[in-house]
């Protein structure tokens, strides 16, 4: 029984190296580092550096140019409808 205590008194010690190494303090806090984040890089947030890059813009952009066919299309469908009722043979 006294060799099972050892033997766990000795693993305790070696994890315990293991996490002062890494940077732990007393109570468990890690200390420089902020907790639930990587010690990565840092990156910048993601910011638009131009027009294109921007989904709401190219969004817009793409609803205006709908918008625009859209209306030259019902421009056109009158002059189109006016056309083919000129092109029939009237029936006489």
């Amino acid at each position: 029984m006294l060799v099972v205590a050892v033997f766990a008194v000795m693993v305790y010690g070696v994890f315990w190296f293991i996490e002062r190494r890494r940077g732990k303090s007393k109570g468990g806090r890690i200390i420089g580092r902020t907790p639930g984040r990587s010690n990565g890089p840092r990156t910048a947030p993601r910011r638009t550096v131009g027009p294109d890059d921007d989904e709401e813009f190219l969004r817009e952009l793409e609803q205006r140019r709908r918008r625009a066919a859209r209306e030259q299309q019902a421009k056109r469908q009158p002059e189109d409808d006016e056309k083919s009722e000129k092109d029939q043979p009237r029936p006489e």
